[in-house]
């Protein structure tokens, strides 16, 4: 009867821009006499708009069509279903599973409207990220000098990080290797070879943990890292490597050893804590100074800010704040991490400060759910709509891939795909980050071939090691991770290590340092080869549209494709890409998907000429190129 992510029922699919007319069409069975249908459009907040459809024709012999079109005014989500008039009375058609419609029910669909114009950065499309954990991936900066009071340090580069309780029963995460930003230079030759585009740095500023979520001084980098002349070397010699650096942001809340709070004493001050006269005791929330007060998820090491006071935003946002700062250092963007917890005004001025710095300065937010609709703290965020953030990290398509191919339902992962690909605005979802693992998450390899920590400590994630069989396994079910993540829409981030076999569970076994050296040469070879595919075919990855033809059984199916042709030709050429997954560990047949595979000619994976099965764990990537009629 209808559905949403077909054209022949909504035109255009997707999320929209503000003013643009969506074109809707339902087909009922002739049987039911209808005698008059509306599409119900309920903007979020406000009287629900009825819009009367017009008869318009036969479907078919039983069926008949009835069509209306529906122009958005402003940004927002909105939510639709039909009503129709019949012999049997009014009938409700309401969202059923994959888009389609269903009698009865009390699901809407959702439609995405973002402001008319918004346009993200085209320098991050179809291209490769790689996110580093900097003090593990290379050091090559020389000699550290004294340590910073309380950090040691790791003489042997492989040693598994620290990870039981001090002296006083806490875990400080003060153990540091001393990876650099010379050691990124240093490997820019590397990351050029795998295809890498962009580089996402986790935190870089002076901070007293190795994870430098707890920042200390805005202003400074870490000088185990190096200095400003360092990341602006960096930023440089990546830049005609054509590679951009994108750095993290953490700007919910700061360090409590940090200039700005200075509960450890460690700075001049005076910090918040050691003053109400501090000129930042008013970005912090004291319920009892100076030792009451908000912090980040209750860890007393971490104190919230308050982002809508306006020093700090000025700090942060101003002409001469943080975010323009290191946008004229070098840096090509912000990662902002924790989004969920800022405001959106804050995000706004944010946006703003970024974009008059560098109107192609990348802004991207850490969202853990479906960013189209995501509520925080009671509120329903606008992240993806315009004036906010580019994209987001997209841990809903690693969900996906990971469930998949651990056994999960094909139909949920085409189910999880589309549905993003349904509600992102097309800027947003050129760009996501498309991750399958991260230094919040554990390692993939581990995920795809270990046993599950299933809650377990740390106590039983430090002994764990992957045996032979987990490990050839896990290296297997990796590749095909890899496959399908290098081919969905948005821009696949590689976690350093990941290339190279590492394994791990969760922090700080997540964290551990990059095996140079140590390998493993399928893995990587395989990721070289996703890079260059990457490359010749970004034609259609950048913005080609996706299907998911196929999902039964062990198998499944992903299509990725563009249309060419000269507007007022007879003609044009459909050139697509089609991925086919085994996730099985037995030969599968490829006969019930009836696919047609002439003239498709190899690009990676498995050669299925004069064949239609598929070895165990592997897959096929095919190109096609067909010509197709465009008038009558």
């Amino acid at each position: 009867m209808f559905n949403s992510r077909d054209p022949q029922y909504r035109f255009p699919t997707g999320a929209v821009e503000a003013g643009g007319v969506i074109h809707f069409r339902v087909t009922l069975p002739r049987e039911l006499s209808c005698s008059a249908a509306r599409l119900i459009v309920e903007p979020e907040n406000e009287p629900a708009i009825l819009c009367d459809m017009f008869w318009c024709g036969m479907n078919g012999e039983d069926r008949e069509w009835w069509e209306c079109d529906f122009t958005p005014d402003h940004k927002g989500l909105y939510f639709y279903l039909f009503e129709a008039s019949t012999c049997r009375g009014v009938q409700r058609l309401s969202r059923g599973d994959h888009g389609k419609a269903i009698f009865g029910g009390t699901y809407r669909w959702q439609l995405t409207v973002y402001q008319q114009g918004f346009k993200t950065p085209d320098w991050l499309e179809g291209g490769v990220m790689y996110q580093i954990f900097p003090d593990r991936f290379y050091k090559a900066g020389g000699d550290k000098g004294e340590l910073p009071a309380g950090r040691t340090y790791h003489e042997d580069w492989y040693e598994q990080p620290d990870w039981r309780p001090n002296h006083e029963g806490r875990i400080t995460n003060t153990d540091f290797y001393g990876g650099d930003l010379k050691g990124v230079e240093a490997k820019l030759p590397y990351l050029k070879e795998l295809g890498v585009t962009c580089i996402y740095l986790n935190p870089v500023f002076e901070s007293h943990s190795n994870h430098r979520y707890d920042t200390a001084d805005y202003m400074k980098i870490d000088p185990l890292l190096g200095t400003e002349q360092d990341f602006k070397d960096l930023c440089q010699s990546a830049g005609e490597m054509g590679i951009r650096v994108m750095i993290d942001g953490v700007f919910s809340h700061t360090g409590s050893d940090s200039v700005y709070f200075n509960r450890e004493g460690r700075y001049e001050g005076p910090g918040a804590y050691n003053s109400m006269e501090s000129p930042y005791y008013r970005w912090y929330d004291f319920r009892n100074w100076p030792n009451e007060y908000n912090s980040w998820w209750g860890f007393d090491t971490l104190p919230n800010v308050n982002e809508t006071e306006e020093s700090y935003n000025e700090f942060i946002n101003g002409e001469n704040g943080i975010v323009r700062r290191w946008l004229r250092t070098g840096a090509s963007g912000w990662r902002l991490d924790v989004a969920d917890e800022l405001p959106d005004l804050f995000i706004d001025r944010l946006s703003e400060a970024a974009k008059a710095e560098d109107p192609d300065a990348m802004v991207l937010g850490e969202v853990w759910e479906d960013a189209s609709n995501k509520s925080a703290y009671g509120v329903r965020r606008r992240y993806l709509l315009g004036g906010q953030l580019d994209s987001v990290m997209n841990y809903p398509f690693r969900d996906a891939i990971l469930g998949f191919l651990l056994g999960g339902d094909p139909a949920a992962f085409g189910e999880a795909v589309e549905n993003i690909v349904e509600n992102y605005p097309r800027p947003c979802l050129r760009l996501l980050m498309n991750h399958i693992g991260t230094h919040d998450t554990e390692r993939a390899i581990t995920v795809l071939g270990g046993e599950p920590a299933n809650g377990r400590g740390r106590e039983w994630q430090s002994s764990q090691k992957l045996d032979p069989r987990q490990r050839e396994v896990g290296v297997q079910r990796l590749k095909l991770a890899a496959a399908m993540q290098y081919i969905l829409p948005g821009v696949p981030c590689i976690y350093y290590g990941d290339e190279a076999g590492l394994e791990g569970y969760r922090d700080p076994f997540n964290r551990a340092c990059y095996p140079w050296g140590r390998e493993d040469k399928e893995l990587l070879d395989w990721y070289k080869k996703l890079g260059k595919m990457r490359r010749e075919h970004r034609d259609i990855l950048a913005r080609g549209g996706c299907r998911i033809p196929a999902a039964e059984g062990n198998l499944l199916v992903m299509e990725r494709f563009v249309v060419r042709g000269a507007e007022g030709e007879d003609c044009a050429f459909r050139e697509s890409l089609l991925l086919i997954v085994n996730r099985s560990e037995r030969p599968q047949s490829i006969l019930s998907l009836a696919l047609d595979l002439s003239n498709a000619k190899p690009v990676l994976g498995e050669n299925l000429e004069g064949v239609r099965v598929l070895r165990p764990y592997s897959c096929a990537l095919l190109k096609f190129c067909k010509e197709i009629k465009t008038s009558p």
